[in-house]
């Protein structure tokens, strides 16, 4: 589900400012395509919230402008000659109340995430960082046997179950992210993060102004941080725009200095010689893709259990058309199960999905191979018309609506018995019925937590931490199994091979159709400078920003 909520908010989040200066009383104003839902680092999952949260507070590394993992809270680190034991060594660091930033800060929120079993828990575990006991914890046990200590205030030792070659770029991600054990235990039950005075900061900026759902959250400078010589934004706000229209009439009349926009407005910049000078695209780490609930037990997906339905699906699809008649912002057609433009090997330098045409023979716009696909569906099903719901979050923006229209289209049309009935929703309601197996096919996306294949793969195993396609391959979770923790984890080009072996069987299973790599189409203000924008972990920072 992870990145379910990422769904609206990544196809309209980006960075959008106004061709003059800013009308909300002299604060640098940015643009969330969504609303916060969390500032609670083991509640978030959400992007608007993962970026807040990275504001305001600093974890073991952070990012540099060119998406490396760098020091932040760690000034340095030793890894042991097994790759198993990480000790991260601590800088002088201050909370904003004060208090000193010390291991047990991490200790304490990270045997907390694990044992709240939330969410992003997962990310602990052996899909990922496999830290010692992490699924055992997540599952039950005591929280004290997780492989993570303190010897001292400014040293942490983390164990390892296996290798993890990509763990200091896991430390970037927010979940991993500390909390002050005893400015969590004086607040009332449940209310952390829900307000300034119940959310503690050790990072750039601290909140002085914000609510859970609210569509405006403030920030300012937090002159307790470890770096904040080098932090030039004095503060700034976010507003939730939702819409392009409006984000494009914000940034034209300065009201906001960074967004995103899409389809006709991305036309209209382009055709604008002043408009267009401000202007940023760049592919994002986000796929979005389609779901298929293969549950038998499912009234509609007991139809989608069979595999010929699936690819016939994928294949009616004209992806080109998508993003270049719906889409319209830069977006590319994706014909893989990562992707583009992530993930890169780290001996050759070529990201993973490079190869569009490595699964042509199951994945691609063929209205022939399609109905063939479907004659055979009909045959072992028994049925000649299928009628199935397509659920997306409405919330976050047009263009996934436009986007769910179109392929409806596109399906009844090339698929003749096959009726697809759009089920729009709020993000919330979207949420519940996927945790709930109530849906057919999803409209969904995944954002990348940190830079390597295992991101996206660990979504289909058995136990995956994706919303439920109810598909289950012994012979996929074996690969992603020898991937982490088994003969591969440490064996670095088989490793890289059998993650390709894996996408082979998600693909030619059909568990998901890929749409597209989401671009992002971002209008900045030509005063506003030194905003970063990264495809993993985090998708905007502002410790170098500054408004000239």
């Amino acid at each position: 589900m992870k990145k379910i909520f990422a769904l609206a908010l990544m196809l309209a989040m980006f960075l959008v400012t106004g061709c003059g200066g800013s009308s909300n009383d002299g604060k640098t104003s940015i643009m969330l395509g969504s609303n916060v839902v969390s500032l609670d680092s083991s509640q978030a999952t959400d992007l608007a919230s993962f970026e807040v949260i990275a504001d305001c507070i600093d974890g073991l590394m952070q990012l540099d402008a060119n998406g490396n993992a760098i020091p932040a809270l760690a000034e340095s680190y030793d890894v042991s000659a097994d790759g198993k034991t990480y000790t991260f060594h601590l800088r002088d660091a201050k909370w904003a109340n004060g208090d000193d930033v010390t291991a047990e800060d991490f200790v304490f929120a990270w045997r907390r995430h694990c044992h709240s079993a939330n969410e992003y828990a997962y990310i602990f575990g052996n899909t990922a960082a496999c830290i010692k006991n992490a699924d055992a914890v997540i599952k039950g046990a005591d929280p004290a046997t997780l492989g993570v200590s303190a010897p001292d205030a400014k040293t942490l030792v983390v164990e390892l179950d296996a290798p993890v070659v990509f763990f200091p770029s896991l430390m970037v991600f927010p979940t991993f992210y500390p909390i002050n054990e005893k400015f969590y235990t004086s607040l009332d039950a449940g209310t952390y993060g829900t307000a300034p005075e119940t959310f503690l900061s050790n990072g750039a900026f601290k909140l002085t102004n914000y609510l859970p759902g609210a569509a405006n959250i403030q920030l300012e400078k937090n002159s307790s941080y470890w770096n904040a010589e080098k932090i030039a934004l004095d503060n700034f706000q976010y507003q939730v725009v939702t819409s392009s229209d409006n984000a494009l009439t914000a940034f034209k009349n300065g009201t906001l200095n960074l967004v995103t926009i899409s389809g006709n407005q991305v036309k209209h910049t382009q055709e604008d010689a002043e408009l267009s000078k401000n202007l940023h695209i760049h592919l994002t780490g986000l796929l979005q893709y389609l779901s298929f609930n293969q549950d038998p037990k499912n009234h509609h997906a007991g139809a989608l259990a069979n595999v010929n339905l699936r690819l016939a699906i994928s294949n009616a699809i004209d992806r080109e058309s998508l993003v270049g008649n719906y889409v319209m912002n830069g977006s590319r057609a994706t014909y893989t199960a990562l992707p583009l433009n992530f993930a890169p090997n780290a001996k050759t330098g070529t990201y993973f999905a490079t190869n569009q045409n490595q699964f042509s023979d199951v994945i691609g716009f063929n209205i022939e191979r399609a109905r063939q696909f479907l004659e055979t569906a009909k045959s072992e099903l028994g049925t000649d018309a299928f009628a199935l719901n397509l659920i997306y979050a409405n919330d976050g923006g047009d263009t996934v609506v436009k986007v769910a229209q179109a392929i409806k289209s596109q399906v009844e049309e090339n698929l003749h018995g096959v009726t697809i009935n759009l089920q729009p929703m709020p993000k919330a309601e979207y949420l519940t019925n996927v945790t709930s197996n109530n849906y057919d096919i999803a409209l969904t996306n995944w954002a990348p937590d940190y830079n390597d294949p295992m991101s996206f793969f660990n979504l289909w195993t058995t136990e995956g931490c994706e919303i439920a396609e109810h598909w289950s391959n012994p012979e996929y979770d074996r690969i992603i199994n020898d991937c982490t923790t088994g003969a591969l984890a440490e064996d670095y080009d088989a490793r890289w091979n059998a993650m390709y072996d894996a996408e082979k069987i998600l693909l030619d299973n059909a568990v998901i159709a890929p749409l597209y790599t989401n671009a992002s189409a971002v209008l900045i203000s030509p005063s506003l400078t030194g905003v970063e924008f990264h495809s993993v972990a985090l998708e905007r920072v502002f410790k170098s920003a500054k408004m000239n």
